[in-house]
C-alpha cells in the first residue's frame, strides 16, 4: 500500500488541495513507520525537508480525536517556534476539525480556559509551562496529559545534553505516570544529531525507539575570508559586508547579541548613505517579541525586496522565514551542530544550493572555522554529554513532586524518583543523603508519615523562577514613546545619557526606573553595542584536533581566498620550529620572556581541567580557550615533570575541588539549582559539569610537551 493510501481521508484531501506531487523522503519513511508500528521515532533530516508534516500527517491520521482528552502534545524549545508551527499545524487540523491550542506565558488565556473545560485536540507547549502545570495546577496537568497518544518534540537536539533537556526528560516520565491507559508514543524532530543513541535514551524507552534518517544532502557553496577587526567593526569591514548583502536576502550570524546590533545599525547607515534599501534588522532574545515577529513575517511574506537580518540562535532553529539566499557567519561557531543549523537556513527552495560565507576577524577563528567546515563535510556532529547523576535536577524535581502531590511518604517519593529514567543511576543511599540534607535545611518538612515542602522550599516553589532550569540575568524593558523596543541587561555600566544600539536603531538613555525595571530612551545618532553576559559554548576536542591537523594540510583554494589562507599561515609560522607529527600525544610549548605557552589543541572542558590542575600545583597560570592555550608565568619548567605532576593531581582532584569550595563557595559556576546543594554534592556537580575527568585522563596519557626543534637539528625522513 502506498504512503498516501495509509493516511486518513481528510489528510489525503489536504495533500490534494496543496497539490503535492510527491512526499519528501523523510515523510514517506515516517508515514509508513508511524502508521504501521507502535514504536517511538526520531526523524533526522535537513532543514526545510518537511519534518513537521512527516510527523503530523501520520499522527493526525492515526489518532481518534473523538476520544476524550488532549490527544497530541507538541513540545518546543521556543515560544516563537510554537507560534510559527501553530499556523502550519492549524491548517492541517482544519481538515479533520480538530482543536489546536497554544499554552505558554504569552498565549491567549480564553483559549486555555476553554481547553481546561473540554480537553481535546492538539496542545503546543514549552517544558517550563509543563512544569508550571505540575507545580501550580496538578489537576490541570492530569486533565491535559492523562490521555495523550503522541508527544512530538521539535528540535530535539537543542534539549540533548542540556539542563533543560534533563528537565524535560523528567517531565516526560511524570506525564507517563499520569497515563490513563498506555504511555504516549514519542516522535522527535531534528536536523542534526551526532549520537543517535542519545535521542533514543531521551524518550525513556530506547529499546522501542527507532531513528529514521534522510541522508539526502543539499549542495553548499562555501567561501572563507579573513578581515582583521578591533573591538568594533571597521568601516572597511562593514562596506565589505554591505557589498555582499545589498542585492540579496541574507542572514548574518555574528555569535553575540551585541555584535548583531552593531552590524545591523552600521549596515543600515551605510545603506542610507549609498541610497540602498532600508530593510536591515536585528533579531535576538533581547529584541521585543512583537518586533521579532514583525521581522519574521516581513522575511516570510516579502517577495520583492531584499533584506538583511543580523541574528543569533533565535533564527538558528526552524522558524519559517521564507527564502534566504545567503548565510554569513562571522567568526567560528563553537560547534558543528550549530553550523549545520545555520547553513540550513539558506537555499531552502528545491534546486537551490545553500550559500555560506564565513568571515573570520582573528587568526584562531579562521582556523576553527576551517576545522568546523571540514568536520561538517565529514558528517561529524559532536556527541552530547548528559550527566549520569544530575543532583541539581533531583533537588528541583523532589520539591516539584512534593508540591504537585501535597506530600508523600518517603518510601513512595523514593520510588517515584527512582522510577524516573533521569534518576535511575542514583542509589537509594544517594537519594536519602539529599533528602536528609533537604529536611535539615528546611527545604522539606518531615511529618513522620509524609514529607511535604518545607519553609525554605516554599520560597523556591512559589517563585516564577521555579519553572525553569536556566538562570536569567536581570533585564530592564526599553521603552520609547510608550512602545517597548526590547530589553537591556542590568550591568554596572548602564547609565543615563549612555547611547546604545537595540532593534537595529540607536537610542539615548533618558531615564532608568530601577523599581519598575524600565529604561526610557529617545532616538539619537551614535551609540555603542549593548553588553550581554552569555557563554560562548564549549568546543569539542575533535574540533581542536582537526585545527591541529589542518596546520599540516593544504587548504582548499576553491573555498578559501588568499586572506583566509594567509591567516592560517600566521598560525603555522607560530609552530614552524616544531615537528608535530604525532597528533594524538604531542603538543607544542613555546617559551617566551617570563612565560610558557602550552598549546593543548583539545576541548574546552579538558582545558578547564588542565588549567585547574596547574593551579593545584601552585603555578601562576591563565587559560586562553580560544587559542586552546595555557599560559604559565614562569621562565623554566620541566615539561615531563609538569605532565607527571598533573597526572598525580588529577587522581586527587576531588579533594582539591572540595577544599576550594569550602574556602570559596563561588569558586566554580554552579547551575540555578546546584547552588542549593550541600558541599559534597556541589563537588560532584563540578566534577561532572565543569571538568572532563575521563577526557583529561586520556589526554594526559602519553602526553609529550615539546619545545621548538633547534635550528641546526637534522630532520631524518
Amino acid at each position: 500500500m502506498s504512503e498516501f493510501a495509509l493516511l486518513s481521508e481528510p489528510i489525503r484531501r489536504y495533500i490534494n488541495d496543496k497539490r503535492w506531487e510527491s512526499f519528501r523522503p523523510i515523510q514517506s519513511a515516517a508515514i509508513k513507520r508511524i502508521m504501521g508500528t507502535e514504536d517511538n521515532y526520531i526523524l533526522v533530516s535537513r532543514t526545510a525537508s518537511g519534518k513537521t508534516e512527516a510527523a503530523f500527517l501520520p499522527i493526525l491520521s492515526k489518532v481518534d480525536f473523538k476520544e476524550p482528552g488532549v490527544q497530541v502534545l507538541y513540545v518546543s524549545p521556543l515560544i516563537a517556534l510554537i507560534n510559527d508551527q501553530f499556523l502550519r499545524v492549524e491548517d492541517l487540523c482544519r481538515y479533520i476539525d480538530v482543536t489546536i491550542t497554544r499554552w505558554h506565558g504569552e498565549a491567549n488565556q480564553a483559549a486555555k480556559k476553554k481547553l481546561l473545560k473540554q480537553p481535546e485536540g492538539v496542545l503546543l507547549i514549552t517544558p517550563e509551562s509543563i512544569e508550571a502545570l505540575f507545580t501550580n495546577h496538578p489537576e490541570h496537568a492530569k486533565a491535559l496529559f492523562s490521555r495523550l497518544k503522541f508527544i512530538v518534540i521539535d528540535e530535539i537536539h537543542t534539549f540533548l545534553g542540556s539542563d533543560r533537556g534533563m528537565h524535560l526528560r523528567s517531565l516526560l516520565s511524570r506525564i507517563n505516570d499520569l497515563a490513563a491507559e498506555k504511555k504516549p508514543r514519542i516522535v522527535g524532530l531534528s536536523a542534526t544529531v551526532g549520537d543517535y543513541e542519545e535521542p533514543k535514551r531521551f524518550t525513556g524507552d530506547p529499546a522501542n525507539t527507532k531513528v529514521l534518517i534522510d541522508p539526502t544532502a543539499k549542495g553548499i557553496n562555501a567561501r572563507f575570508k579573513y578581515i582583521e577587526q578591533d573591538a568594533e567593526y571597521t568601516s572597511a569591514f562593514i562596506e565589505e559586508l554591505y557589498n555582499q548583502v545589498k542585492d540579496s536576502k541574507v542572514l548574518i550570524f555574528p555569535n553575540t547579541r551585541g555584535n548583531a546590533e552593531e552590524i545591523a545599525v552600521k549596515l543600515k547607515r551605510m545603506s542610507e548613505r549609498k541610497k540602498g534599501h532600508p530593510y536591515f534588522f536585528s533579531h535576538h532574545s533581547a529584541v521585543d517579541k512583537e518586533l521579532r515577529e514583525y521581522v519574521e513575517e516581513f522575511a516570510k511574506t516579502n517577495k520583492r525586496n531584499n533584506f538583511c537580518i543580523a541574528c543569533t540562535s533565535t533564527l538558528e532553529l526552524g522558524i519559517d522565514i521564507g527564502t534566504v539566499e545567503t548565510v554569513i557567519q562571522i567568526d567560528a561557531t563553537h560547534s558543528i551542530a550549530s553550523l549545520i543549523q545555520r547553513v540550513g537556513r539558506s537555499g531552502r527552495r528545491e534546486g537551490f544550493e545553500s550559500q555560506l560565507l564565513l568571515y573570520a576577524t582573528e587568526h584562531w577563528s579562521t582556523l576553527q572555522s576551517f576545522a568546523c567546515w571540514e568536520l561538517f563535510k565529514e558528517q561529524f556532529v559532536e556527541p552530547v554529554y548528559s550527566p549520569e547523576k544530575p543532583y541539581d535536577l533531583l533537588f528541583h524535581q523532589t520539591l516539584s513532586i512534593l508540591k504537585e502531590t501535597n506530600g508523600l511518604s518517603r518510601q513512595i517519593l523514593l520510588q517515584k524518583l527512582q522510577n524516573n529514567p533521569v534518576f535511575s543511576r542514583f542509589t537509594t543511599s544517594e537519594v536519602d543523603f539529599l533528602l536528609d540534607y533537604m529536611i535539615k535545611s528546611e527545604y522539606i518538612e518531615d511529618l513522620r508519615r509524609e514529607l511535604i515542602v518545607g519553609v525554605e522550599g516554599e520560597k523556591l516553589t512559589t517563585s516564577r523562577d521555579f519553572y525553569s532550569m536556566f538562570m536569567s540575568a536581570v533585564m530592564l524593558k526599553v521603552i520609547h514613546a510608550g512602545v517597548t523596543i526590547g530589553e537591556l541587561e542590568l550591568t554596572p555600566w548602564l547609565a543615563v545619557n549612555d547611547n546604545v544600539l537595540l532593534a537595529a536603531k540607536i537610542w539615548k538613555i533618558a531615564d532608568i526606573d530601577m523599581k519598575a525595571k524600565k529604561v526610557f530612551v529617545i532616538p539619537t545618532n551614535d551609540g555603542k553595542k549593548p553588553a550581554f553576559t552569555s557563554g560562548s559554548g564549549d568546543v569539542h576536542p575533535r574540533i581542536r584536533q582537526k585545527m591541529m591537523e589542518l596546520l599540516n594540510t593544504e587548504l582548499n583554494k576553491d573555498e578559501a581566498d588568499d586572506s583566509a589562507i594567509d591567516s592560517v599561515n600566521e598560525i603555522r609560522l607560530l609552530f614552524k620550529d616544531f615537528r608535530l607529527d604525532h597528533l594524538s600525544t604531542v603538543r607544542p610549548a613555546i617559551i617566551r620572556h617570563k612565560e610558557i605557552d602550552i598549546y593543548t589543541f583539545t576541548g574546552t572542558r579538558i582545558n578547564k581541567t588542565l588549567f585547574f590542575l596547574t593551579r593545584t600545583l601552585h603555578l601562576e597560570a591563565n587559560l586562553d580557550d580560544k587559542q586552546s592555550k595555557i599560559i604559565l608565568t614562569a621562565t623554566a619548567v620541566n615539561m615531563s615533570e609538569l605532565v607527571e605532576n598533573m597526572r598525580h593531581q588529577l587522581i586527587h582532584i576531588k579533594q582539591h575541588v572540595r577544599s576550594l569550595l569550602e574556602d570559596m563557595p563561588d569558586a566554580f559556576p554552579l547551575s540555578k539549582w546546584g547552588v542549593y546543594l550541600p558541599v559534597e554534592l556541589k563537588v560532584e556537580y563540578v566534577l561532572h559539569t565543569s571538568f572532563d575527568i575521563p577526557g583529561t585522563t586520556a589526554f594526559l596519557e602519553g602526553l609529550q610537551l615539546v619545545t621548538p626543534i633547534p635550528a641546526d637539528a637534522v630532520i631524518k625522513e
